[in-house]
């Protein structure tokens, strides 16, 4: 009973500290999404508005991805990459911080490739490599941001960045229940969609023909070999995970067939769908179901899986429903401020019951006899 409780009550990890920035990028992230809403926040601005998307993908996402990698690389200088993507993002809300926080931005996503590049080099492993290649992306999208190229226009190296980073994640599980053709058909995959990722730019119709095909190969992808068709089928937190990565999927599904369909998306509908299907649909429902394995894995708080984790997860996926179907494709301007709002109830609510599972986790047991 004794070592029980000492590890129940056992404090964070020092590196815990990391998510500070992390989480005040979400914060402020989904704060300017609610200013782009014309809705009440808390914050408002111009610069806020504008480092939304950034804010989000590479000082929240990123820097949880980072954080992730230098935790599995054990090496203390690989931590400056989370927080050069984290402090630099930040950095974007203030004028007289906003080039060197750009500089910043760039040093992180580089400090990420490169401890990629030294797991894959350490492991020569598949799912590595795809991981990597999605870092190349991260520094594709922070050079070119800082070199001034519209947000929108990067929408498919940000994208691409999270997408190929869950993909190889999901291959390091799926390998127990894949064939031998699984892991090269992804890599070609892969390799295929990081070429129209690049031909985005120089040739935006074709490569966003090629970016949308590439990614339903991808979801097709997952939808055959990930494990969560079966862990769906369990119960509690495997159950959880299932439906929550499969929900991901769907919508990494609906975002390749917008970009077939009506090719660059850079404003309007379009690109509110695409942005949210895989920012919000696939990456985040992806962050909710792995949050109770990372996040003690990451920062040593344990963390025990809550029915109420559903509440959230459900919202989200029902606000995105709301949002992109009702709002953008139909063309209601109310449903679309109603799911936008929806989406940031839903991710916020899910980390408060994270946190309060992780406190209720921590709390040591009360001893049998003592007064409460």
């Amino acid at each position: 009973m004794k070592s029980r409780a000492r590890s129940s009550g056992r404090r964070p990890h020092p590196r815990a500290l990391l998510v500070v920035p992390s989480a005040a990028a979400l914060l402020l992230g989904v704060d300017a999404g609610l200013d782009l809403f014309d809705t009440w926040a808390p914050v408002t601005g111009e610069r806020l508005r504008d480092s939304h998307g950034v804010l989000m993908v590479l000082g929240f996402v990123g820097s949880l991805v980072s954080l992730e990698r230098a935790v599995a690389l054990r090496r203390p200088v690989a931590l400056l990459a989370p927080l050069g993507l984290s402090l630099g993002t930040l950095a974007q809300l203030h004028a007289a911080t906003a080039a060197p926080g750009a500089w910043l931005v760039v040093a992180g996503a580089l400090g990420l490739l490169t401890v990629s590049a030294v797991l894959w080099r350490r492991q020569r492993d598949d799912a590595v490599l795809v991981e990597t290649m999605g870092a190349v992306l991260a520094v594709g999208a922070a050079l070119l941001w800082r070199g001034g190229v519209d947000v929108p226009l990067l929408l498919p190296w940000l994208a691409g960045f999270l997408v190929l980073t869950i993909v190889g994640e999901r291959l390091e599980l799926a390998r127990l229940a894949m064939g031998p053709r699984a892991a090269p058909t992804l890599l070609l995959t892969t390799a295929a969609f990081c070429v129209c990722v690049v031909a985005s730019l120089l040739w935006p119709r074709v490569g966003a023909a090629g970016v949308g095909l590439t990614l339903a190969g991808l979801t097709w992808w997952l939808a055959t070999h990930d494990v969560a068709r079966r862990t769906v089928r369990g119960r509690g937190l495997t159950r959880f995970m299932g439906a929550s990565m499969l929900a991901g999927q769907v919508w990494l599904g609906v975002a390749a067939g917008v970009w077939l369909v009506v090719g660059p998306v850079t404003s309007g509908g379009a690109y509110d769908a695409v942005v949210h299907a895989v920012f919000l649909g696939f990456t985040m429902s992806m962050v909710m179901a792995h949050a109770p394995v990372i996040l003690p894995a990451v920062a040593g708080i344990r963390l025990d899986f809550h029915w109420a984790m559903w509440l959230p997860a459900g919202l989200l996926q029902v606000s995105l429903v709301v949002r992109l179907w009702l709002g953008d494709a139909l063309g209601s301007g109310l449903a679309h401020t109603v799911g936008g709002v929806l989406n940031v109830v839903a991710v916020l609510s899910f980390f408060l019951v994270v946190l309060g599972a992780a406190a209720l986790r921590a709390t040591p047991p009360v001893p049998a006899g003592a007064r409460p």
